[in-house]
């Protein structure tokens, strides 16, 4: 398994985020990753199959996820549809990235910000 330092400190997107969130209760399908960004975003998000499978394949060759095989129920096209889990390193990325966000939002009670109407 290939392990990339790219970025690895830097803010992670938005959509790459949710799809990590996503993966984080137990692996799903490509579809499945979709629709659950789809829902944890409340509809905000909709990934487009070009997006979805360009950022699963970065994020398999940085090792934060990784192929577990297909899912026995094929697509409606009959295909089978290739599952994907977290890896440990996934697993601690999401942790890094939270525990980025909760700094981050704790300096706002210590600065002047404008409370939205």
């Amino acid at each position: 398994m290939k392990t990339t330092n790219s970025n690895e400190n830097s803010p992670l997107s938005e959509t790459t985020l949710y799809i990590l969130i996503s993966l984080a209760p137990g692996p799903l399908h490509g579809y499945a990753i979709a629709k659950e960004v789809q829902a944890l975003s409340k509809n905000r998000i909709i990934l487009s199959v070009s997006t979805l499978y360009t950022t699963l394949k970065r994020l398999l060759e940085a090792g934060w996820i990784e192929r577990l095989g297909e899912d026995p129920d094929p697509n409606e096209g009959g295909r089978p549809r290739k599952v994907y889990t977290l890896t440990e390193r996934g697993h601690s990325i999401i942790g890094a990235e939270k525990e980025r966000m909760l700094r981050l939002l704790a300096l706002v009670p210590s600065r002047a910000v404008a409370e939205e109407k």
